[in-house]
Order: structure tokens, then C-alpha cells, then sequence
């Protein structure tokens, strides 16, 4: 862990979070004592992964998902209620 006082820390700031990005820890002082610290972020995995359920979801032919639905089914959505 490396430290330096605010003034190195404002004419080095690219240098000193080029070293933080890279894992090293900065902190930053302040009339000698420690003020702030830079420290790398933690790297976030991603979400979402395509082809995950491939194969393990079966969804319904196009053509069925775009039918009409029943008149009861319209007309149960209309009036708020639930036919489930």
C-alpha cells in the first residue's frame, strides 16, 4: 500500500489510478494523516448469458403465440379479473 500526500495525489492522479485499476491501494493524506484511499473496483459479472436455457425452454410455435385469444379470455382482462 502506497502513500501520498494530496499534492502528489492532484499532479500524478492519472498515474496513481492507472496503479489503483491495476490493483494497487493508494491512500491519500492529508497534513500526514490518512485522508482517502484509492482502491480498484471490483469487477462486475455480467448478468445475462446468451444460450443459457438453450434447449431447456420450450416456447410455443410463433403462430400460436400470435392467435387471437378467446373471447372469454378478452373479455376476463376487460373486467380486471383473472381466469387463473
Amino acid at each position: 500500500m502506497r502513500s501520498v500526500n494530496v499534492h502528489q495525489a492532484k499532479t500524478q492522479f492519472s498515474r496513481l489510478i492507472d496503479a489503483a485499476h491495476a490493483g494497487e491501494t493508494i491512500v491519500v493524506a492529508k497534513d500526514g494523516k490518512p485522508w482517502a484511499r484509492l482502491v480498484p473496483l471490483e469487477q462486475c459479472k455480467p448478468s445475462r448469458q446468451s444460450g443459457l436455457l438453450k434447449g431447456k425452454l420450450m416456447l410455443p410455435e410463433p403462430e400460436d403465440l400470435m392467435a387471437p385469444l378467446p373471447l372469454e379470455e378478452l373479455d376476463a382482462i376487460e373486467q380486471g379479473s383473472a381466469l387463473f
